[in-house]
């Protein structure tokens, strides 16, 4: 007589283990909290002052699209700004990308009072081009 050997079936087991992923979010979140307020910068620009009204305190941060008094460009997206001069077609591109994935976010161009008024038209009608729908003027409030 043959005693046929019956192998019990294992059924694969399909769970993955989240605490290594989990420890690697907190460490990522704690880096980016440290260094977030160190990182944000903007181009130093002196702007004209006139009396306006601020962006409202629940919208999104703006895209600062800036001209320096040497007429180079600048971009700060609020999360990323490293400072580094950019041609008008590459700023095109970024805008764009990012009024794509959020239409609502605001433009608004900060340039230097001491620009020729020709850069800050070629900068607008190049993020009107992007796709964005409205710029806005950044200013200094007027000194009392």
């Amino acid at each position: 007589m043959q005693q046929g050997f019956q192998r019990k079936r294992r059924r694969p087991v399909a769970e993955i283990n989240v605490v290594p992923y989990i420890d690697v979010m907190l460490v990522l979140l704690i880096i980016f909290m440290v260094t977030a307020p160190i990182v944000t910068q903007g181009v130093k620009v002196d702007l004209p002052q006139a009396a306006s009204e601020s962006l409202p305190a629940d919208s999104k941060p703006p895209v600062v699209a800036s001209i320096d008094a040497d007429g180079d460009y600048y971009l700060d997206v609020g999360s990323s700004s490293d400072r580094q001069t950019l041609d008008l077609e590459e700023i095109a591109i970024r805008v764009g990308a990012i009024i794509q994935l959020e239409p609502e976010r605001p433009v608004v161009v900060k340039a230097d009072r001491a620009i020729a008024y020709e850069k800050v038209i070629q900068l607008m009608v190049t993020l009107q081009g992007a796709g964005v729908p409205s710029v806005g003027l950044m200013t200094d409030t007027p000194e009392e």
